[in-house]
């Protein structure tokens, strides 16, 4: 199972420079086992509100979650000291503890761009690292 981060779909949906990677890995894997937070969820609403692009925010639930497959993940109330206590041990912020939180609990790998999980134990991979392992030898 994998656990996507907010920069992974914000990278598809701005047409950012790795989009075509994650677009990819989107139309090669089983979604069904493919999570995304309840805060990635939050996060990517607020940053295409503040581009003013609501529709597209919506359109992204309907595709990814609705049609798609994908799946929400979200902590209890009882599981955020996990959150405090992976913060200070790895010396992530609040969205990047959350993260590793769920993906720890429910042993999942992070999907992220970002390079603050490498110094986790869980780690990361990238939807290219994912998409390649299913790639049959040349």
């Amino acid at each position: 199972m994998y656990l996507l981060d907010t920069n992974v779909i914000l990278e598809l949906l701005l047409e950012q420079p790795r989009a075509d990677e994650v677009e990819q890995f989107l139309h090669s894997e089983d979604l069904s086992q493919v999570y995304l937070s309840d805060l990635a969820l939050f996060s990517i609403g607020i940053h295409l509100f503040r581009r003013e692009m609501a529709k597209v925010f919506v359109q992204v639930v309907e595709d990814l979650l609705g049609e798609g497959g994908i799946r929400l993940a979200r902590l209890e109330p009882a599981e955020m000291s996990m959150v405090a206590t992976v913060s200070q041990r790895f010396s992530l912020d609040f969205d990047d503890a959350y993260q590793y939180a769920i993906a720890a609990r429910k042993n999942m790998i992070i999907l992220s761009f970002d390079i603050d999980f490498d110094r986790t134990e869980l780690g990361r991979k990238t939807p290219a690292n994912i998409s390649s392992v299913r790639k049959p030898p040349a």
